[in-house]
């Protein structure tokens, strides 16, 4: 009985993993593919050799439920990393990469954007769009949406390409066909919610004009949940969705791994802990709370698969992986919070605490994306305690006495909306312009100190002895500015 239900939990889980199952899904939702379409003798071979924008391991002969000689059948395939050995069949494919796969067009000695460019222009000239009956329909044929009728939003096909270039190889990705609007904004929205950008303005927003206790906490979740998630992705190393079958609508993490998915945990653990830390303190409905976390975390979710950055699998195991660190985190957040506060060891512990966790995450065999975020996010979270016990030590920004709680939400107004907008343009701005000039300062000198070559900013950052101080020097220092500097500033300014 038991080994029946391990074999039916792993074929389970092969199945949630399937790349076709999440290109079912962008289908569904009216995004089609420009892939180059192939002999049907040779695409599905091609297509276990590329996956998440890289050559990996391929074994000859394989089919689709068998296997050659001496090769692996169990999970994913894992990156095959380049050497000056590799053939010349092997160095095309790196550098023939598109949107996740590999454009194999004739012309090998012209460039990949002239082979790419000529090759889209001929198709589109040679392909029909295929009918649902279509073995090849979805999965590797180029078609001119301008033959189409009406599409699902009930407007005319649009070809779009990612908006931003991939973070590690500046690929901006394959264009692609987006059949309904409304969802592809709507996901843009919800993958946006797990970026940077949205976090450098919504931590402040709560700090500023909401409530400053609970935004000391919820940074600490996300530190946790960024680190955890991002170091098991690099211990597993599981690669992105293969495309084709998958359209990658986003290409910005591609070079990232991909197991679990960090977007479904920051966007599960970051509106759930909200929840949990508001409810009781802030008067409003239990239901209407709730409602708002769950349609959060499901937009996040869902947008990772939309946008084809992550299997059905990776995401229901990141959103379970961010709860079970909830239920760990969650009862010890008032203890670690007034540790930050009141110890007098704590910026000794805090500094010594984020520094170590960033050295045990950068254990890697080569440079990733990951790596940065991770840094980041623990140079951002120490920022914010060390500014947090100087706010404390200073009897700055103290928080309200309980026996105020709970707090009524204020009525609306254009007064306070005002204000609120006008803390935030002029926060946030300050705080770019921190992070900007923090780069322009830090990059040169830590490659100074560590005698890297500075002239490539991109390749000397590939250096964990550079990546490292600088990420912990900009963002600590960001954090540290959100949470302290800024808000003396609005004091000097009137706008408290």
């Amino acid at each position: 009985m038991a080994k029946d239900l391990k074999t039916k939990f792993i074929q389970l889980c092969k199945n949630l993993q399937d790349p076709h199952l999440v290109a079912k899904f962008q289908q569904f939702c009216g995004v089609r593919g420009t892939f180059p379409r192939k002999s049907s003798e040779t695409s599905d071979r091609e297509l276990e050799r590329f996956h998440n924008g890289a050559c990996i391991n391929y074994c000859p002969g394989e089919g689709e439920n068998g296997k050659g000689d001496g090769c692996r059948s169990d999970g994913p395939w894992q990156r095959k990393t380049t050497t000056e050995g590799n053939s010349p069949t092997h160095d095309d494919c790196i550098n023939g990469l598109l949107n996740g796969t590999a454009a194999q067009i004739p012309g090998a000695c012209e460039t990949e954007g002239q082979n790419v460019n000529k090759y889209l222009a001929s198709a589109r000239d040679a392909q029909e769009r295929p009918t649902e009956d279509s073995p090849d329909y979805g999965r590797g044929t180029l078609w001119d949406p301008s033959r189409e009728g009406d599409s699902l939003s009930g407007s005319a096909s649009s070809i779009v390409k990612p908006l931003r270039k991939n973070s590690l190889t500046g690929d901006g990705g394959q264009e692609f066909i987006i059949e309904n609007k409304f969802l592809f904004y709507l996901f843009t929205f919800g993958t946006e919610l797990g970026n940077e950008m949205f976090f450098i303005v919504f931590f402040p927003f709560l700090i500023w004009n909401i409530d400053a206790y609970v935004s000391r906490r919820l940074i600490v979740v996300w530190v946790w949940v960024l680190f955890l998630g991002q170091s098991t992705k690099d211990l597993i190393r599981w690669t992105r969705p293969a495309s084709p079958p998958v359209v990658k609508v986003e290409v910005f993490y591609n070079s990232e791994y991909s197991m679990p998915s960090t977007h479904a945990m920051s966007g599960t653990a970051i509106p759930f802990s909200l929840f949990l830390l508001t409810y009781g303190r802030w008067e409003y409905p239990f239901i209407l709370g709730l409602g708002l976390a769950l349609s959060w975390s499901i937009l996040v979710c869902v947008s990772r698969v939309y946008m084809g950055m992550h299997s059905v699998l990776e995401v229901i195991t990141g959103f379970l992986y961010s709860v079970l660190i909830l239920v760990v985190i969650q009862p010890v957040l008032d203890h670690i919070d007034n540790f930050y506060l009141t110890s007098c060891h704590a910026p000794l512990v805090i500094v010594f605490l984020h520094v170590a966790l960033g050295l045990l995450a950068f254990t890697l065999d080569s440079w990733s994306t990951s790596r940065g975020d991770t840094a980041q996010a623990l140079g951002t979270g120490a920022g914010a305690a060390l500014a947090s016990h100087v706010n404390h030590l200073l009897g700055l920004a103290p928080d309200p006495p309980l026996s105020e709680l709970p707090f009524a939400l204020p009525p609306l107004s254009a007064t306070l909306v005002g204000r609120s907008l006008l803390r935030l343009a002029v926060g946030v701005a300050v705080l770019l312009a921190t992070r900007a000039a923090m780069k322009s300062l830090t990059i040169p000198l830590v490659c100074r100190v560590v005698g890297v070559p500075g002239d490539d900013v991109r390749r000397a950052r590939h250096h964990m002895e550079v990546e490292l101080p600088y990420r912990y020097i900009v963002y600590g220092t960001v954090g540290f500015s959100c949470v302290c500097l800024v808000p003396l500033l609005f004091s000097y300014l009137n706008l408290s």
